[in-house]
């Protein structure tokens, strides 16, 4: 290659960069300020009691795949929106997100329905008898989030489509803002209501669910940034044949969400046979990583955005090099943290244990942690290039095969044989991780190449 070649795809690279990052950090910090709220939950519960504590793991461990399986539906307005406005045909941009509000409306009913029965699933989980009371108030109470949040992630996907995510940063931070407040007054039972614990924690969080929607909702129907558009929240009948399009491309992206994070909440479980400690560091290497992850997702959120916009406007040619320039980026940040890991691994163990059992297995775990960075990273941005291509089924086959047909049982086989040369205990587990991921890394990346040349 002439250096004058390299040096117009440093400049292009370059300029791809800046508008990746542009769009990635407002949803990083959005997603470090869930996080938070999670976390807040978390230490304001455990306040209360181990009960308590215990009620509000077991509840979130339930609502988490199920918010994520529906918001993931609902991610499908993104590129479809995207693509509108990368064309300027920003007439049909209000109908994809009305016909996208019915389907969050039916969504988010459906949900209340579901987290309103769930004793079933309770009784199955044999909990001690406290625990299960509180953890049934707490599925009742933030049952009523629901509507509210199926609603708030079809406005977000739909102001992500048009390259609009400083407003759900904005959102993100005053959730976590109410949540504090909300969470003391129900929790602790202040200002002359009935101090409620877990129970509370679940109130609390349905009204900042409210509160959040609310707010995005204001803002779309007022804000500066979204003037340029035809009116957006005006009624609209549901449109049957727009409504199937949206869910065909939809649904898989929630069915492969729930995959990957059952697989998770799988090897959790099994991981809780091996004893405390182990449970422990386990816990600590699976934490850190899951803030990691943050990045990596919300890089392969803008993907889409980039992506979609590029077809919009038909430009193939750029929407081959955002995606595979996303997916460049998004290999070089993961190294980046995954030195991170390795080099400050025992100080990371040390924050979240003074027990030297813990954070000995801790460091162990975390050296796998550090390894499938890499894999995680290309997995997630090149599913997101795929998601600005419209292709969602593939990908959806591709993180089955991946996670349930080699991470699950080879992380079993490894972790919980009967064979002593091959019984790795909870390094087992996370090997059939590394397996799981590098698989999804290696076919999604064949995917994106096999679509994106076929559309170039």
């Amino acid at each position: 290659m002439r250096k004058k070649d390299v040096q117009l795809f440093l400049a292009a690279y370059l300029a791809e960069l800046r508008r990746l990052v542009r769009l990635s950090l407002p949803l990083i910090l959005a997603q470090v300020a869930h996080m938070a709220m999670g976390f807040v939950d978390t230490v304001m519960a455990g306040r209360v009691s181990p009960a308590d504590l215990a009620a509000v793991a077991i509840g979130s461990s339930i609502w988490f795949p199920i918010v994520l399986s529906a918001g993931g539906i609902l991610m499908a307005i993104t590129p479809m929106v995207a693509q509108h406005f990368g064309g300027a045909n920003h007439q049909a941009i209000p109908t994809v997100l009305r016909q996208g509000l019915w389907i969050a409306l039916f969504i988010g009913l459906g949900g209340l329905l579901l987290l309103r029965n769930v004793e079933w699933l309770l009784d199955i989980l044999n909990l001690e008898k406290e625990v299960q009371l509180l953890a049934g108030g707490y599925m009742q109470a933030i049952a009523w989030g629901f509507p509210a949040l199926a609603i708030y992630q079809a406005l977000r996907s739909f102001s992500e489509g048009i390259s609009l995510t400083r407003p759900i940063m904005v959102i993100g931070f005053l959730g976590l803002a109410c949540n504090i407040p909300a969470n003391y007054v129900l929790i602790y039972g202040k200002l002359g209501f009935p101090a409620m614990g877990g129970v509370g924690c679940g109130w609390a969080t349905a009204l900042v669910l409210w509160v959040m929607m609310l707010a995005l909702a204001v803002l779309i129907h007022r804000g500066r940034g979204y003037r340029f558009l035809p009116p957006l929240l005006a009624w609209a009948p549901p449109a049957p044949g727009l409504i199937g399009q949206m869910v065909r491309l939809g649904f898989p992206i929630g069915i492969a969400l729930f995959i990957e994070t059952s697989m998770f909440a799988v090897i959790a479980l099994l991981v809780a046979s091996l004893g405390a400690t182990v449970v422990a560091g386990h816990q600590i290497a699976l934490n850190i990583t899951s803030l990691i992850f943050m990045v990596p997702l919300s890089f392969s959120m803008a993907i889409t955005i980039r992506v979609g916009q590029a077809l919009g406007r038909g430009d193939r040619g750029a929407a081959r090099f955002s995606a595979l320039g996303g997916i460049l980026t998004t290999l070089v940040t993961a190294m980046f943290f995954s030195g991170a890991i390795l080099l400050f691994a025992p100080a990371i163990a040390a924050l979240y244990s003074p027990d030297a059992a813990v954070r000995q297995v801790a460091v162990h775990l975390l050296f796998f942690a550090a390894l499938f960075q890499v894999s995680d990273a290309i997995q997630v941005s090149a599913t997101g290039g795929l998601r600005g291509y419209k292709d969602t089924r593939v990908p959806m086959v591709i993180t089955f095969i991946a996670f349930w047909f080699i991470g699950l049982p080879t992380g079993y086989l490894l972790g919980l044989s009967p064979w002593p040369g091959l019984y790795l205990g909870a390094k087992g587990f996370w090997i059939g991780l590394v397996a799981g991921l590098t698989t999804a890394a290696l076919l999604q990346s064949w995917r994106l190449l096999q679509v994106s040349r076929r559309e170039a």
